[in-house]
């Protein structure tokens, strides 16, 4: 486009028209950013460990020999060809060739299908032991990063107490330097609140500190690094302990489930085995002395006589009970540790409030009655820093209880599988 194009109405258009996608994209950058610093959910972490789960590869290997082992276990027993020879290099009439007999032969075992059935029924057991084994390891893997999510974000919240300690002690420095200019502190008076206002550095930097590394070891799952940020009002949230959990079957559970159905499956393959197959033959046999030729057929089954393979039905069969009765108990411990979790979340919940509604108005009352009395000469510093303490350790605590009912509630999540869908099924189709 030339110069004398953009002259007149026409360049006022194009004008127009640049300064509206300049403002566009000014008043989206701010949306972008916003989007790129959103905080890290719990969601979103558990969704990004079961997208880099290391495990997921040996399962598919896993799998694909146990799909091998399908294949493999419906083929039929194979045939067998034979050949004998009889009546020759022995003695008088038999001392040559000339009354040999020749035999070929062609036997096929009858395997019967239900035991085929069985076999293809065993290894499907297998495959499914195989593939809860995997999302089992998965889902071990995301209740890590549900407790290493629930600590990192305590942590972020621990830099918000830290830093209320150094800004507490800030002020009381800064009042302390004023009275001890003005004579009516001793020079000891500062000492101290250098002295604290450098440990409640310490403290803020060790909490970061604290909480970038935990950010590491929760990013280290899914191979990323701590460029992320974390909400630490989610912690304040304690309305899990008013819900019912919806029980779902956990991996664990699976497991248990597989190698019940595998126990059941043997039993069937074993029961099988108790019937023997018959054994078809067919051939052909040649008289050398006269040059004729005749058909044979034949057929033989073993007698269950001593081996009925009992043995092995009832060690099945006990396997099988045994696997109920583990699937049974675990159900059982899962209801009684659900019960339980539920009740520590009650009660560190009820903590939790009555330190907000309670504790910490009474100990913010505190600190500004005795920093008012301080002003006016009433109390010392040491007086100033016991009333800041009691308030410090009061939120402190609070943050400790609701840390406490976040990984009680982690507990709980497992055990009621909650978040079990969100691990990929692909394998299964």
């Amino acid at each position: 486009m030339t110069s004398s194009s953009l002259r007149g109405p026409r360049a006022w258009r194009w004008l127009a028209l640049v300064s509206a996608i300049a403002s566009s994209l000014v008043l989206a950058a701010p949306l972008w950013a916003n989007a790129q610093s959103a905080p890290l959910s719990l969601t979103e972490a558990l969704n990004r460990t079961v997208s880099a789960d290391p495990t997921s590869t040996a399962t598919q290997r896993r799998l694909t020999a146990a799909d091998a082992n399908i294949r493999q276990a419906g083929v039929r027993p194979n045939p067998s060809l034979g050949i004998e020879a009889e009546n020759f290099l022995g003695s008088n009439p038999y001392s040559g060739l000339n009354s040999a007999e020749f035999t070929l032969s062609y036997e096929q075992p009858l395997e019967r299908k239900s035991k085929r059935q069985a076999r293809v029924g065993v290894a499907s057991a297998e495959r499914d032991l195989v593939l809860a084994q995997g999302r089992a390891r998965t889902w071990d893997a995301m209740n890590t990063a549900q407790s290493l999510w629930v600590e990192a974000v305590a942590a972020e919240a621990e830099i918000g107490v830290a830093q209320e300690r150094l800004n507490l002690a800030e002020q009381s420095q800064a009042e302390i330097s004023r009275r001890v200019r003005a004579a009516r502190d001793p020079l000891f008076a500062g000492s101290l609140a250098n002295t604290d206002v450098a440990n409640a550095r310490i403290a803020l930097d060790q909490a970061r500190a604290k909480a970038r590394q935990l950010k590491l070891q929760l990013a280290a799952l899914w191979g990323g690094g701590a460029d992320f940020t974390l909400d630490p009002t989610v912690l304040q949230n304690t309305s899990a302990v008013s819900a019912t959990p919806n029980l779902l079957d956990t991996p664990d559970l699976e497991v248990l489930r597989a190698r019940q159905r595998l126990s059941t499956a043997q039993v069937r393959v074993e029961t099988t085995r108790r019937v023997q197959d018959p054994t078809l033959s067919a051939g052909i046999r040649h008289f050398r002395d006269d040059g004729s030729v005749a058909f044979l057929v034949g057929g033989s089954i073993p007698l269950n006589r001593f081996d009925t393979n009992q043995g092995n039905i009832e060690r099945t069969r006990a396997d099988a009970e045994a696997a109920a009765a583990d699937l049974e108990v675990a159900e059982r411990i899962r209801q009684r540790d659900i019960a339980a979790a539920t009740i520590r979340m009650t009660n560190l919940a009820e903590e939790a409030r009555r330190i907000e509604t309670e504790v910490i108005p009474m100990a913010e009352k505190a600190v500004a009655q005795v920093r008012e009395g301080f002003a006016r000469g009433g109390f010392t510093y040491r007086d100033v820093i016991g009333a800041q303490e009691t308030l410090i350790n009061a939120r402190a605590r609070r943050v400790e209880i609701l840390k406490q009912f976040h990984i009680e509630k982690a507990a709980r999540d497992r055990l009621s599988g909650q978040w079990a869908p969100l691990i990929q099924t692909a394998a299964q189709n």
